[in-house]
């Protein structure tokens, strides 16, 4: 049904670079954020993230589960799925995922009076 194909790294990077003039760099991601060390990376520079875990999402066994530190939240549902949150409200929606919405935002918000305090004060 398919015919054997081979399949050679160097003929695509050397394609990459004829056609826009930049050679490919397949460990950019993993090096710049950490790949499975991003706790600790985050831990260096990170603030002011949510981490909003579904766990019927099929991507959540890679996701940050954990509270990485006071400003690095980890929000997990059972019930949740793919950005199931981050979806525009309906009136359907189950009791669970307005309560996440409702998390999410005091966090949002707490951040937000932080920022305004802190300028306040150094004012």
């Amino acid at each position: 049904m398919f015919p054997p194909s081979t399949y050679s790294y160097k003929d695509a990077e050397d394609q990459c670079v004829a056609k826009y003039g930049v050679r490919p760099r397949p460990h950019w991601i993993t090096t710049e954020y950490g790949g499975n060390r991003i706790h600790q990376v985050l831990k260096r520079f990170g603030s002011n993230i949510i981490f909003s875990n579904g766990m019927r999402d099929p991507w959540s066994r890679g996701g940050v589960l954990k509270n990485i530190s006071s400003s690095i939240t980890a929000l997990v549902t059972e019930k949740g799925a793919h950005h199931l949150d981050f979806r525009f409200a309906t009136k359907e929606d189950p009791e669970w995922v307005k309560e996440q919405r409702r998390q999410e935002v005091e966090i949002i918000q707490s951040w937000i009076d932080q920022y305004h305090r802190d300028y306040e004060s150094s004012s």
